[in-house]
């Protein structure tokens, strides 16, 4: 507790927020594809071509890390210690 005469407080100044704007750009490539086809006829002779066309997939796995650096912490401290 304290004793003794009690200091004049003013109310706080607060100063408008600094504002910066980050520019976060992603270049995406777009792929066209022109097919063509020919036809080869041989009347003396049938050519079976077999061809076994294989296909693939790509998945995109996101994932998310807070950090605090600094100054009090915008969320509450994780259970675990982080």
């Amino acid at each position: 507790m304290y004793c003794g005469p009690r200091p004049n407080v003013t109310a706080p100044i607060v100063h408008p927020a600094k504002c910066c704007t980050q520019h976060h750009f992603q270049a995406t490539i777009v792929p066209h594809i022109h097919p063509s086809h020919t036809t080869h006829v041989n009347h003396h002779l049938f050519q079976h071509q077999h061809y076994f066309p294989h296909t693939e997939s790509v998945v995109g796995e996101v994932s998310n890390q807070h950090f605090s650096c600094g100054g009090p912490a915008p969320f509450p401290r994780f259970p675990w210690g982080y």
